[in-house]
């Protein structure tokens, strides 16, 4: 168990999981070997193998709250919130001050949108860990989804003091300053989440609609490029299809532009973290001929827990899976969240 921790500090999750595969061949009842193995695999993804784990442990220990907390996370992943919830009501009885547990049980009533009962659980969690970006990133997401965008200032600014490398922290940034009716910082905090995240084509597609809408044709032409690379790059690398409100909204700005008709997109994928980010595009329309400005941004949301995965259940800035958004347990007794996802997540307790 030692070495297997010693890897994971490192950061070598592969070398980890190999040393506690090995460690459970010669303890295969050790419900500690068993979750930490499960929640390994969960953060990368292969979630048959973090399903089998978990449910091992919980059958040699049905109450071991941190498999039954990484079981809950892995179903809100996958939009079963009603499940995930009674999962997290067993947690709640045995840890009740845990910020990861409420973070989840929050971003669940999100996915349910019972959007005043989300807010309750997530400023739980944030009083219990005031220093945790992700639950900073969450409750921003929350507010705004319900257009209160000075609240979603406050959170999301304070969550980038922590978490200062994220770049689609600024690009929702962007989108509270540009309903705030700030465009100039605005465009600052775009030009900002641009420079940091080189993979995801909503950030140049919200950049290139509030350009547009503020008459500036030649910078919004130069962003929906970008983005036309950034979404062939991904068609070419990844299984990743787009969702229907992103490749509309390129489409009319496409037409707008009178540019992309040669742009490839995929099928449409129910992507939660992406039908955000493509209404926040919308809601960065504003001022002129907006583009869709009339969509409410959290419309069609249900919670996120993947947008990308970070061992520690937050939402990271790839493309890969919906920002879902819960965090999602580590292997150790806190939990993270929701890139790849995130998403599109999230970067889950």
């Amino acid at each position: 168990m030692m070495l297997g921790k010693i890897h994971l500090l490192q950061g070598d999750l592969e070398k980890a999981i190999e040393t506690y595969k090995k460690a459970v061949e010669f303890s295969p009842e050790n419900t500690d070997l068993l979750t930490t193995l499960g929640l390994l695999y969960l953060q990368l993804g292969v979630y048959q193998k973090a399903f089998e784990h978990l449910g091992n442990a919980l059958t040699y220990d049905p109450a071991n709250y941190k498999a039954i907390l990484a079981a809950g996370s892995m179903m809100q992943t996958h939009g079963d919130f009603d499940v995930a919830l009674t999962k997290y009501r067993v947690v709640a009885c045995a840890i009740p001050e845990s910020p990861p547990l409420w973070n989840n049980i929050g971003m669940c009533f999100f996915g349910k949108k019972k959007y005043v009962a989300a807010i309750s659980c997530l400023k739980r969690a944030n009083y219990l860990a005031p220093f945790d970006w992700k639950i900073l990133y969450n409750l921003g997401l929350v507010h705004l989804t319900m257009q209160q965008y000075a609240s979603a200032f406050h959170f999301l600014s304070a969550a980038i003091n922590f978490q200062p490398k994220m770049g689609e922290l600024y690009m929702l940034l962007a989108v509270a300053l540009t309903n705030l009716e700030d465009i100039e910082n605005a465009k600052r905090a775009y030009a900002e989440a641009v420079r940091l995240d080189k993979c995801n084509p909503l950030v140049n597609l919200n950049y290139a609609v509030l350009l547009y809408n503020q008459g500036e044709k030649k910078g919004a032409l130069a962003q929906y490029q970008e983005m036309e690379k950034k979404v062939s790059f991904l068609k070419d690398n990844s299984p990743l299809e787009f969702d229907s409100e992103m490749v509309e909204m390129a489409q009319k700005l496409g037409a707008a532009l009178q540019v992309g008709e040669a742009l490839v997109w995929t099928k449409p994928v129910k992507d939660p973290k992406s039908k955000q980010r493509t209404n926040s595009a919308s809601k960065s329309a504003a001022p002129l001929q907006p583009l869709g400005s009339n969509q409410a941004l959290g419309q069609a949301m249900s919670s996120a827990a993947a947008y990308r995965k970070l061992p520690s259940g937050a939402v990271g800035a790839q493309l890969t899976k919906p920002p879902s958004l819960p965090l999602e347990p580590e292997p150790e007794p806190t939990v993270e969240a929701s890139p790849k996802e995130a998403s599109e997540q999230k970067k889950e307790k």
